[in-house]
């Protein structure tokens, strides 16, 4: 009778058992500046620049629509470009021999939006 009560025990606790990991994206955190301050384009832009959304999930970043046909740069810790692509769709998976903190750099026009990932 004990043998039954503990398997019935142990068979009405199984499904709380189990462990679920569920990696959620994290998000990058960006800041914006000039990407050349030196080109003619106007400086002062008459409305307020909005800043895209972007996260990361081990190496596939996320972007919003607003940085479709954007350049996507990577520079390592000493500031030297060590990857670089045209952003063609909402994700993208970097290559799996980058390791690291690098800045990522989003090019949109004039702007320069930036933040940094760790891979």
């Amino acid at each position: 009778m004990k043998k039954l009560f503990l398997f019935l025990t142990m068979a009405a606790l199984l499904p709380f058992s189990s462990v679920c990991v569920n990696a959620s994206p994290i998000s990058v955190q960006l800041q914006v500046r000039y990407d050349d301050p030196n080109d003619d384009q106007d400086p002062d832009p008459k409305t307020p620049v909005l800043v895209p959304e972007v996260s990361i999930d081990d190496y596939t970043l996320t972007f919003d629509d607003s940085c479709l046909g954007c350049e996507l740069r990577l520079l390592d810790e000493d500031g030297e470009l060590v990857y670089s692509t045209t952003i063609t769709s909402d994700t993208l998976v970097l290559p799996s021999y980058l390791e690291g903190e690098y800045e990522l750099q989003i090019i949109r026009g004039i702007y320069c939006f930036y933040g940094y990932i760790d891979l």
